[in-house]
């Protein structure tokens, strides 16, 4: 595979060490070290536009000390984990890096969790706070952390307090859990220390040569990996700015691209579809830089989105336990239908199954409280440079360019939204006139993959609109099955276990 010198200019500073070690990439101590530093010398420089304000460098900092201040008096100590599910905004970001800047530990969760899905995050990490913009949310919230959870909104309307001192988290501090199946199972936290979101913001800035200069359009959930760690973190990082949307729009990321002159674009298959279709992909073509990840984007969308935005999309490969991890080049050949390779400091092996094998300074060290797993997510080859994390994924190296050919485990990305078939599966069974089911993905060019439920029913067939009401509350909308199938039993090996690759 091609090396990661590949993706950096000749007189980049990392190029220079010439040993067999990986750059260094963390010299700086933790992100909140770099980002202070930037607002410290540049404090008028334009950082988000939400609506029709532009926010500072230094009205963004002083946000933050805010929010650190008012978690602090509420009572929260260095390394307590708050859970944090809100949509993009201003506000969100400043409690999020305030909770950061306080030593806290934040738990991102998707905005469109039921009770049952929060509330396991809730008491699984041991929570003492959560910041949501949900009315239910906040009440689920507190239901499931006890009298003591301290519960607010976006805003932080708590009382106001001394920050102290700030950002003294060390590099191995937890500063993340992010829940994902990864490659066993069951959805698990996967703690991300301070050293660990370094180590993949310097490596993406620097392979995509972000800088002060840049403007994304962002329009990413935040509280998944793409939207905040590569587009917040990546942002302030290479001290750029953004125009936050409130979600994806083709109309709202055309104006936004022209009206605010930017240069950058993330986004996932689903809303390049969405953006060809809509015939204004074309007033994207000022960008110098369109991103695709979070899901596999079709030859054909590929092909379709480069004509019609007039530069070659970027696709890249990661995952909320390593963050990023491949990428086409910045400078150089991208290759459709390819995720690149390696980036800065990371070391990708394909073993002798298939199975795609990772390491490097932005892979985590293991998932919260799960012995097993991790016992079974990471592999030591005696080769002397450590662990290799076991992604889960099929690969395969053609002429130097990292090709994913499928999963090893039966994950689901719809939407650019991972679904755990066990858990909607979980759910669906206790529907009365289903006695059996299993849930697999359904190939479709808009989402990527659909949910799709194989039934064996006892009674009439559930239609899709009622396994989707039955499961409200319990599965967000997109874990929703989209397409129902009955079947008059379902494929099972010799052990007794479900095949799902022999449905459909």
């Amino acid at each position: 595979m091609r090396p990661w010198r590949d993706h950096l200019d000749a007189d980049d500073p990392l190029i220079t060490d010439d040993g067999p070690g990986a750059p260094d990439l963390t010299a700086a101590g933790t992100l909140l070290h770099v980002w202070a530093s930037r607002w410290e010398a540049s404090p008028h420089a334009p950082l988000w536009k939400e609506g029709d304000r532009w926010w500072t460098a230094g009205e963004f900092d002083d946000a933050t000390r805010r929010a650190a201040g008012r978690l602090r008096a509420a009572g929260l100590e260095p390394g307590d984990r708050l859970v944090w599910s809100t949509g993009s905004s201003v506000d969100s970001l400043a409690a999020h890096v305030g909770a950061l800047r306080a030593g806290l530990v934040v738990v991102p969760a998707n905005t469109a969790y039921g009770e049952r899905e929060l509330a396991l995050i809730v008491s699984d990490v041991r929570a003492r706070a959560a910041i949501v913009e949900r009315a239910d949310q906040a009440e689920w919230a507190r239901r499931a952390g006890g009298n003591s959870m301290v519960v607010a909104g976006p805003d932080l309307d708590l009382a106001d307090g001394d920050p102290g001192e700030l950002d003294l988290a060390g590099a191995d501090d937890p500063a993340l859990i992010c829940f994902t199946s990864g490659t066993t199972g069951a959805p698990k936290g996967a703690v991300l220390r301070h050293r660990n979101l370094l180590a993949a913001s310097e490596s993406v800035t620097r392979a995509w040569r972000m800088d002060a200069e840049d403007r994304l359009v962002h329009c990413l959930p935040v509280f998944h990996a793409h939207g905040l760690m590569v587009g917040i973190y990546g942002t302030l990082t290479a001290g750029g700015s953004a125009v936050l949307l409130p979600g994806f729009d083709p109309d709202s990321v055309a104006a936004a691209a022209g009206d605010e002159r930017a240069t950058l674009f993330f986004g996932v298959p689903t809303m390049y579809h969405r953006l060809v279709a809509s015939g204004r992909a074309g007033e994207l073509s000022a960008l110098r830089l369109c991103v695709s990840g979070s899901a596999p984007l079709s030859a054909d969308l590929h092909q379709a989105a480069t004509e019609a935005i007039g530069t070659v999309i970027l696709e890249r490969y990661g995952m909320t336990e390593t963050l990023m991890n491949t990428s086409n080049p910045y400078v150089g050949e991208r290759r459709a239908g390819t995720v690149g390779f390696p980036l800065p400091g990371v070391e990708v092996r394909i073993d002798d199954a298939g199975e795609v094998l990772l390491r490097g300074p932005n892979i985590f060290d293991g998932y919260f409280e799960r012995e097993a797993a991790n016992a079974e997510s990471f592999r030591d080859l005696g080769d002397g440079g450590g662990r290799w994390f076991a992604t889960g994924d099929l690969g395969a190296d053609e002429d130097g360019y990292l090709v994913i050919r499928g999963r090893s485990k039966e994950l689901i990305i719809s939407g650019g939204f991972n679904v755990y078939p066990a858990e909607v599966e979980d759910v669906l069974v206790r529907h009365p006139d289903i006695r059996e089911v299993a849930v697999t993905g359904t190939a479709s060019d808009e989402w990527g993959e659909v949910v799709t439920a194989w039934v064996v029913v006892d009674g009439p067939a559930p239609s899709v609109g009622e396994l989707r009401a039955f499961s409200e509350g319990s599965l967000a909308p997109f874990k929703q099955p989209r397409l129902v199938r009955t079947v008059d039993a379902l494929p099972r090996n010799a052990l007794g276990k479900v095949v799902r690759s022999q449905l459909g």
